[in-house]
């Protein structure tokens, strides 16, 4: 497979079938699995279209939650907002400081737009819209505020994408999303452990949110999203106490693959990254254990966990270590 292509995490059923079970632990993903406790959801958030007083709410939240006033659209996840961005400029050149996520680039060039990848922020410069990934995945890379708002102006468009941004809220850009030609993306799935729910944000300039709002249509989040989310994203005491209790556990994760053999080369609270001598043969070891993991196209070494969410997954993980 070459850099570029379109592997992902969470492909749990090729797991299954390669190695049988049902009992997975899936970490591949970067995906809390302490998830916010879904509260009981109205009847009417599944048999009535969603409204914009519901919808103005969710934005509210999210304002208050990311730390901005900014002008916000929800999106049926951060992915959707990656799709809609080629179109929010005339086809030109694109650069995307990776390795990284790689949608981003696979989801230019689809749109017709030529797409180089560079290895450091500076290098975004002059592009017609420069994508950067802060906190970086897979390897938790990441640039200091000013290093990014010093490019605003020198990109077309500066889109910096935070999906992995909230459990360091300082690193956020949220609060400098209204000026123009600096796009922020925000996942709600990860943090809160709610993929399923299939719901992001972007925060940015009027005309570019504008646009945004055109392109994904009258209803581009659930009702059972909004009512979730809604109430989640108001939870900050739930965000700070999983933010602390993440920050905590990079140690212990760290600890238990360092004793089997693999260096830590960074991440961040919500996945880690380390270096191994074989990653496939890393991936098969956890996998005999059923759990699962991600591995890279572009590196032999590489391999990048998600974090157990109880006792008794941190407990399988660490017999591992022990055999």
């Amino acid at each position: 497979m070459t850099q570029g292509a379109r592997d992902h995490g969470g492909n749990l059923e090729a797991a299954r079938s390669a190695y049988g079970g049902t009992d997975w632990i899936d970490l591949s993903t970067g995906i809390n699995r302490a998830p916010y406790p879904v509260p009981w959801i109205s009847a009417a958030a599944f048999a009535a279209l969603p409204t914009q007083v519901a919808m103005a709410g969710l934005v509210k939240a999210a304002a208050i939650a990311y730390g901005t006033s900014a002008p916000i659209v929800a999106l049926s996840g951060a992915q959707a907002a990656i799709q809609l961005v080629p179109l929010l400029r005339p086809t030109g050149l694109a650069r995307v400081v990776g390795p990284t996520y790689n949608e981003h680039a696979a989801t230019l060039r689809a749109c017709g737009w030529q797409v180089q990848e560079v290895g450091d922020l500076g290098a975004l410069r002059g592009a017609d819209i420069g994508i950067v990934v802060n906190p970086n995945n897979p390897d938790g890379r990441h640039w200091t505020r000013k290093a990014l708002l010093d490019l605003v102006g020198q990109v077309g468009l500066l889109v910096v994408d935070e999906s992995f941004a909230d459990p360091m809220p300082d690193q956020s850009l949220g609060d400098a999303a209204g000026q123009a030609g600096l796009l922020v993306l925000r996942s709600f799935g990860k943090f809160y452990g709610l993929a399923g729910l299939r719901l992001g944000f972007a925060l940015g300039a009027g005309e570019d949110i504008a646009r945004l709002k055109d392109l994904s249509g009258p209803w581009p989040v659930s009702g059972p999203a909004i009512e979730v989310a809604t109430l989640a994203l108001q939870d900050r005491a739930w965000a700070e106490t999983t933010s602390s209790r993440l920050a905590g556990e990079v140690a212990r994760m760290d600890a238990i693959c360092t004793k089997l053999g693999w260096t830590p080369l960074g991440g961040t609270p919500l996945f880690r990254l380390y270096d191994t001598p074989d990653a496939q043969q890393a991936q098969d070891h956890l996998a005999r254990a059923h759990i699962w993991s991600r591995i890279f196209p572009y590196s032999q070494s590489w391999i990048r966990l998600g974090l157990p969410g109880d006792e008794a997954e941190w407990a399988r993980m660490a017999a591992l270590a022990r055999a």
